[in-house]
């Protein structure tokens, strides 16, 4: 089959692999109708991660149901599915609290041993833990599914830390696919007025699409603050989705006292945190890695109702022979996520 690998920083090829084959009986082989290229794929992409050249790569996928392992019993071939980026066990406590990233069984696609999902097949360990069924009606728009995969979750994940809730008012920095995706978490849990804080005047535009009542474009944390101040006066939620320094100094300078920080920016440039600052303003922090498969039934009703399109970020469709071109525009920010169609 064919399917990317990660060859080194900035260099992702394609080649021909052996297909993958049921392991455990627990396993599910799926066949990748639709695939994104996401946030843990990029860092890879720049050298970081851990991965070796001729690894596979790629953690969001959606596809047709293809074998199953002898021990699952919720899936059955010709099965559409959605995949969260970790497969986990659905038994042990961490899953049964909806913190499936914790589970002690669990992994991601990609990392040592198992496939990435930017290929024709995947295999899909602990697959009843693990994948969701949508309705076949949806099969042919599949593109709608892929944000359920990371992007919509974590979007979820972060308003829920940040408390956003009915007549909350919310400051999201970050105009990327988690951002963009936060906005309408945002909207969706009630908040009244959603300021956007970002770098590209496209991506904006999709925030104002969104829903978000305001947009900032800076990329000086003095000039964004003293802008979001002026807009706002602080707010009482910030969704904090870039996992760099500036961006957490920005979002505790634009909280009010008594205020929320949710981060689900992967952390990549952070110095550190004064908690005296926190403590001083009785200001929450939390956040991290979104349990997906903790939501996925959830929005997935949602997209199958039409409540809840995020289509707007994959702006970019590529074959699995220009994935690679995928991976380049969105180094360079052409492109806010890569749609992969097989």
């Amino acid at each position: 089959m064919r399917a990317a690998r990660y060859e080194g920083p900035g260099n992702i090829r394609v080649a021909d692999v052996v297909p993958p084959k049921i392991e455990d009986d627990t396993d599910v082989l799926v066949r990748v109708t639709n695939a994104a290229v996401g946030v843990p794929d990029m860092w890879a992409y720049r050298g970081f991660g851990g991965y070796e050249p001729g690894a596979g790569i790629g953690q969001e996928f959606v596809g047709v149901v293809h074998e199953v392992g002898k021990d699952v019993r919720r899936v059955r071939v010709g099965d559409l599915v959605v995949s969260p980026s970790t497969w986990s066990c659905g038994r042990c406590d961490y899953c049964r609290a909806g913190l499936q990233t914790s589970c002690g069984e669990g992994g991601y696609y990609g990392e040592p041993g198992s496939y990435g999902a930017q290929g024709e097949f995947v295999r899909v360990p602990l697959a009843d833990g693990t994948l969701v069924v949508a309705p076949n009606s949806m099969l042919g728009d599949e593109m709608r599914l892929l944000p359920l995969a990371a992007a919509l979750p974590a979007g979820h994940h972060a308003a829920l830390a940040a408390k956003v809730a009915h007549a909350r008012t919310v400051t999201i920095v970050g105009d990327g696919a988690y951002g963009l995706s936060a906005v309408l978490m945002a909207r969706r849990l009630g908040a009244t007025d959603v300021l956007v804080v970002g770098h590209h005047e496209d991506r904006l535009e999709v925030a104002s699409e969104f829903g978000a009542s305001a947009v900032v474009l800076s990329r000086d944390i003095g000039e964004a603050s003293e802008k979001v101040m002026s807009l706002t006066g602080g707010v009482d939620s910030v969704i904090e989705a870039v996992g760099e320094q500036s961006a957490l100094d920005l979002a505790l300078a634009v909280v009010k006292d008594g205020g929320a920080i949710g981060y689900v920016g992967v952390p990549h440039a952070v110095d550190g945190l004064d908690l005296g600052v926190l403590y001083g303003h009785n200001v929450s922090l939390a956040g991290g890695i979104a349990p997906a498969r903790a939501y996925l039934p959830m929005l997935l009703q949602e997209v199958v109702d039409g409540k809840l399109d995020a289509d707007a970020i994959l702006d970019l469709t590529v074959g699995i022979e220009e994935v690679a071109d995928g991976y380049a525009m969105m180094d360079d920010r052409l492109a806010i996520k890569a749609h992969v169609q097989f």
